[in-house]
């Protein structure tokens, strides 16, 4: 697949909104255009975990971001009309991060009931990456099986699980070394992190 310069990131009300700030804060280095789709949950979790004062009205870049960036494209969660709604959109892969165990269900069993969820499946059917950072714990069976049934149908489960073998001296160095494997996974030679053995 050619690569477009064009990624879908989701963003649900799992905690993790650190995960979503630091992703796209990369994202600009990499994409020329990001379709960012929030739950509402996800501005709740933003407003509790980082203290954002964010809403649905002033979702936008310089309330994420801190700063403007065009390239972010805020899409409704209802809105099917959106160009991520359809497979003949060409993307480079969607990003769900974090991604709740409810996300995680829909997606694993076909049943997209919103924006989010559609481009998940759209994903899954044309064949392009899905990423999903699932972000719980413990997991109980339904929660593997659902991880398991995604894997099966295409998609990257990819925990939100820091490594610690380059000893990340903060919080943010320990979020991104995850930050830096969504970025590998979607083929990109990412700077946030070395290679191990480099």
């Amino acid at each position: 697949m050619s690569r477009t310069g064009k990624l879908v990131v989701g963003i649900t009300g799992a905690s993790g909104a650190l995960y979503a700030i630091r992703f796209l804060q990369q994202a600009p280095r990499y994409f020329n255009e990001v379709y960012l789709i929030c739950s509402d949950q996800a501005i709740q979790v933003l407003q509790t975990e980082l203290e954002l004062a964010v809403t649905r009205e002033t979702l936008g870049a310089e309330a994420l971001l801190g700063q403007a960036w065009e390239g972010l494209k805020v899409l409704q969660p209802r809105d099917y009309f959106s160009p991520p709604a359809s497979g003949s959109f060409r993307h480079d892969g969607m990003v769900i991060v974090p991604c709740s165990m409810g996300t995680l269900g829909r997606i694993a069993n076909g049943s997209s009931d919103d924006l989010l969820t559609r481009a998940a499946d759209v994903c899954l059917k044309e064949r392009r990456p899905l990423i999903l950072v699932v972000r719980e714990m413990p997991f109980n069976q339904v929660h593997l099986r659902n991880m398991l049934l995604a894997a099966e149908a295409g998609a990257t489960i990819l925990p939100a699980c820091p490594a610690f073998y380059h000893r990340p001296r903060t919080l943010e160095e320990a979020v991104d070394t995850v930050i830096a494997r969504i970025l590998q996974h979607l083929g990109i030679r990412q700077e946030l992190m070395p290679e191990w053995g480099t």
